[in-house]
């Protein structure tokens, strides 16, 4: 018989990692909604026209393509495919494809429901998005994001607002060592300006986009390859290598581009979102100017984001940024959107990492419910339904073995109290009530304890 195995880069989530899940999903969730955020859900698959094109060349490498259903090889013109190529024969034979992202399709959504939405529109988004990327640690094929998005708005309040998210959540989760990295779009075509990369921005933004990961001689090759001359790359890393405070970045760039409007600009939105968090009552901690912040995904238009966790081995884990033009493309032109993602995987793996996962984040049930013998067990179906009645997390053991087993399952499922009825509890409704971390032991009425847990 064969041994079942898992498609690489995907994982299943027993019930001790779901609990882990869930208390990062519900804190994240409690937060966008905090902010006005309404949730919405897209489909897994989308047509490939929709997917194509929107996440620059390496992106659309990593689509995964569904055939399509039946002989899809039918129809295909033998021609094609003599030629062994299956880029000509892609589309041919599949017409939709894994969502890549959840951004795209909230462009699409929005395009099509254009004529409901309440403009500016917040949603929040948490599903699976697939990527045919090579699996390693914190990176996996099948991976869950958790989007906010606002559409419909030019205000830099909800760059702001992005950043005081982040700061909310990662509070909520225990992360105290971690840097929101910040860079504008205009301030990289700046860059491109100054490097002579005019209609080849793309390539430029790519290759910075590595310099976290491969570093500055790798990405220096990548760009000589594509074209790039000494002079360019000695005027490109003299401004990515910059070190200083946020200030002095600002004044350093002002003067590098004080005769290109765009990069002002890009100067300009910065100050700004820095302004707003001061009028919040926000500080500036954990907030950095990144001028090498170039983010790959082509459809950025103005800030975008990075979020790393500082001293552990994952990556980024949280990213996003403004994007003028996505919804354009799908026939709705003029229509500015602004938004970001947790990565939950990353997170996990990081919160794992830094041991920051609570105890209680594990726990399911509250109450177990323990009985020496039949008629105890059919007296606890009524305790239980006391618990049940009044929001308590509880469960009865279902077979009639020793105590000391069914204790040794509270423990074994970290349930924090167990009650143990007898036919003394039977005859004088009085309960044992367990403290199991503790072995504290009372003699309660059922009343008692619905009030220990109020």
């Amino acid at each position: 018989m064969e041994k079942p195995t898992l498609p690489k880069g995907t994982r299943d989530f027993g019930p001790a990692q779901m609990a882990k899940r869930q208390f990062i999903l519900e804190n994240i969730k409690k937060v966008f909604q905090k902010y006005g955020f309404q949730p919405l859900e897209t489909p897994a698959m989308e047509n490939l026209t929709t997917l194509t094109g929107k996440y620059g060349e390496e992106g659309d490498q990593l689509l995964f393509k569904i055939l399509n259903s039946g002989d899809f090889l039918k129809d295909v013109e033998s021609s094609k495919l003599e030629t062994r190529n299956s880029k000509l024969i892609t589309f041919d034979i599949s017409e939709k494809g894994l969502r890549y992202d959840l951004t795209v399709p909230f462009a699409r959504f929005v395009v099509m429901n254009r004529n409901e939405i309440t403009f500016p529109f917040k949603r929040y988004q948490i599903q699976p998005v697939w990527r045919a990327d090579r699996p390693q640690k914190g990176r996996y094929r099948e991976f869950y994001q958790c989007d906010a998005d606002v559409v419909g708005t030019d205000s830099l309040l909800c760059e702001a607002e992005i950043v005081l998210m982040i700061k909310e959540v990662f509070k909520r989760l225990g992360i105290e060592d971690y840097s929101i990295k910040i860079n504008h779009r205009a301030i990289l075509s700046c860059l491109a300006e100054l490097c002579d990369a005019k209609g080849n921005e793309s390539a430029l933004f790519v290759a910075i986009d590595k310099l976290d990961k491969i570093g500055e001689e790798k990405v220096k090759e990548e760009l000589r390859g594509r074209g790039f001359f000494e002079t360019s790359l000695i005027t490109l890393f003299e401004i990515l290598n910059f070190k200083g405070s946020t200030q002095q970045k600002i004044e350093f760039l002002s003067s590098k581009f004080s005769n290109t409007p765009s990069g002002q600009k890009g100067i300009t939105d910065f100050k700004e979102v820095l302004n707003l968090l001061t009028g919040y009552g926000a500080t500036e901690d954990h907030v950095e100017f990144d001028i090498a912040l170039a983010r790959g995904l082509s459809y950025y238009t103005g800030c975008i984001f990075e979020v790393k966790i500082n001293h552990v081995s994952i990556g980024s884990v949280s990213g996003g940024g403004r994007y003028d033009n996505l919804t354009g493309v799908f026939g709705l032109p003029g229509v500015s959107g602004v938004g970001f993602s947790f990565g939950v995987d990353r997170l996990y793996d990081a919160m794992e990492e830094l041991k920051l996962f609570p105890q209680e984040a594990q726990i399911s049930t509250q109450v177990l419910i323990a009985h020496f013998d039949e008629e105890s067990k059919r007296y606890g179906l009524k305790v239980l339904q006391a618990l049940r009645e009044n929001g308590i997390a509880s469960e009865i053991y279902p077979d009639s073995v020793k105590i000391q087993k069914q204790l040794e399952f509270a423990n074994k499922k970290m349930v924090p109290y167990t009650i143990v009825i007898g036919s003394e509890e039977v005859k004088n409704d009085i309960l044992a009530f367990k403290n199991m971390k503790t072995g504290e032991q009372q003699k309660l009425t059922i009343e008692k304890i619905l009030d220990t847990f109020k």
